[in-house]
């Protein structure tokens, strides 16, 4: 996990064209996507279309990513951050539990900038696995050179599940996606670039990394 000072960030959709500003806690991330090996070590399962233990595990819904966070908490003695209704119904968010959980849109924005204004951290084909470098497969995490604040694969490689609804009026239950993936075009793979797909989504270019608040 890599400690992210507290800031501010500014997000964009160039669908809708608007514009909003996100005040930010000091809150934990993921080094690198949740790999094979941690996934099968928490949850007895390996549900990736391609096996390889420091691969990032992909395949896995939104709800996948965040049972898993409750599970990898409660492994670790933390308090869930998620209260999940019976049947699949609905989740709730223990904004007071320090437990692991996904980040939202603009941490990830946040942490993925790490201080840097432009489309991306650096040059992207020294920073991501993408269409144009991954020979059309995923790759270990940590094979490109982390962003300056020490977050590896923020970009390529890998789609990261967050926490947040992508827009409810039009697409209801529908969550965000971040970051581009080794089949994606160099223009999916920017900081501001915002993917949406339903919460039971799985394909093999989609995985996530976990977050933890900080000292509240």
């Amino acid at each position: 996990m890599t400690a992210v000072a507290p800031g501010q960030v500014t997000l964009s959709d160039r669908r809708t064209q608007r514009r909003w500003s996100v005040e930010l806690e000091p809150y934990q991330l993921g080094t690198y996507p949740i790999t094979q090996a941690q996934y099968a070590l928490v949850t007895g399962e390996r549900p990736s279309a391609v096996r390889g233990d420091q691969l990032p595990v992909e395949g896995v819904s939104w709800w996948d990513a965040v049972r898993f966070c409750n599970a990898l908490s409660q492994r670790e003695g933390l308090a869930p951050a998620y209260q999940l209704h019976s049947g699949g119904a609905g989740i709730e968010w223990d904004l007071s539990a320090d437990g692991y959980r996904l980040p939202t849109e603009a941490e990830w924005e946040y942490a993925c900038r790490a201080g840097t204004t432009g489309p991306r951290y650096g040059p992207l084909d020294e920073i991501a696995w993408y269409r144009g470098n991954s020979q059309d497969r995923i790759h270990e995490v940590g094979g490109r050179q982390p962003n300056t604040w020490g977050l590896h694969d923020m970009l390529g490689n890998a789609w990261d599940w967050c926490w947040d609804i992508y827009d409810a009026e039009v697409y209801g239950t529908y969550r965000v996606l971040r970051g581009g993936g080794w089949f994606d075009e160099h223009w999916s793979c920017r900081a501001s670039v915002r993917r949406r797909s339903h919460p039971t989504f799985r394909v093999d270019d989609v995985g996530f990394r976990v977050a933890r608040s900080g000292p509240r």
